[in-house]
């Protein structure tokens, strides 16, 4: 279900966020955690 990948992909960008991780790979994860929410909200329409 889109609700848990978005749960996991959230929680994956708030660890890497915590634990340093270099900006190019939060920015990646946070383009694909965008992606996940824009097809959630398309599909709700």
């Amino acid at each position: 279900m889109i609700n848990d990948d978005i749960n996991k992909l959230r929680d994956k960008l708030n660890t890497m966020v915590k634990n340093g991780e270099q900006p190019e790979l939060i920015y990646e994860v946070s383009k694909e955690l965008d992606e996940l929410i824009i097809k959630y909200y398309k599909e709700q329409v």
